[in-house]
């Protein structure tokens, strides 16, 4: 019993150590999932960027092509 130390202090910083311990155990955990998620929402912004642009390319060639006909039926 001699060699038991109960000191408030010590078991406090044993516990914040396990507490520590399994924080780092659970965030190692959760890093893969993260990274898949990041990759997924990346490729969901290159996706949405890619439909914007090919938007912006149709619609440019239909004004230009209204823009023609209107020309040609002012023309005539």
């Amino acid at each position: 019993m001699a060699d038991h130390n109960f000191d408030a202090a010590g078991m406090a910083r044993e516990q914040q150590g396990r507490m520590a311990a399994s924080a780092v155990i659970g965030l190692n955990a959760l890093k893969p999932m993260m990274q898949f998620q990041v990759s997924l929402l990346r490729l969901w912004a290159d996706n949405m960027e890619s439909l914007a642009h090919n938007y912006e390319k149709g619609l440019d060639s239909f004004s230009s092509a209204v823009e023609h006909r209107w020309q040609e039926k002012r023309a005539a």
